[in-house]
């Protein structure tokens, strides 16, 4: 079995990780329209509502990290995946900044009628992009260094084994050769 495939038990793992991954965007669907359950009972948007999408948003991400981990099967993080890691925590900590904006005295409207504006929307996505880049970086690449390896190796030359006490052995190893 090769080093880097899954065995069936990390499979069934990434399978629940994934279905966790689910269930975080069904949360943040809900947070972003409640109105799909119909939970929308106020025109503006509330702290509750915020909170949950950015539980919902939490869960996807915990549970997207947790299944690119596991495919990753042991493998040891590179540049790429050390920066994918951190742009995923820095696109959950935009996303918080842009969605709490009015509550922690960054945006511009007061508490009592908050309404979410363009700005954080657009803080919001560019929050969850950066999370799936990150996403995208940490998952493992192919690897080639084996092809690179092969492309630049010297060719192998077969030596035939004489010595200066057997000459008999260099005599049969030629004979073998010419009948191939």
């Amino acid at each position: 079995m090769p080093p880097h495939q899954l065995t069936p038990h990390q499979v069934r793992w990434a399978r629940r990780w994934m279905t966790i991954v689910l269930i975080g965007l069904f949360i943040f669907a809900i947070g972003v329209e409640p109105d799909l359950i119909g939970m929308d009972r106020s025109p503006v948007v509330g702290f509750v509502q915020v909170g949950v999408w950015l539980t919902g948003l939490a869960i996807l991400l915990l549970g997207a990290y947790a299944t690119v981990r596991v495919v990753r099967n042991h493998r040891p993080n590179s540049l790429l995946a050390d920066i994918g890691l951190r742009l995923i925590a820095t696109g959950y900590v935009v996303s918080a900044t842009a969605s709490l904006a009015d509550f922690i005295g960054l945006g511009a409207q007061r508490i009592p009628n908050v309404s979410f504006g363009p700005i954080q929307i657009i803080g919001l996505l560019v929050g969850v992009l950066l999370c799936l880049l990150g996403l995208v970086l940490y998952w493992p690449t192919r690897e080639k260094q084996d092809a690179k390896r092969r492309r630049w190796r010297f060719p192998r030359i077969m030596l035939s084994r004489i010595s200066w006490w057997d000459r008999s052995s260099a005599e049969q190893d030629v004979e073998d050769t010419d009948d191939e």
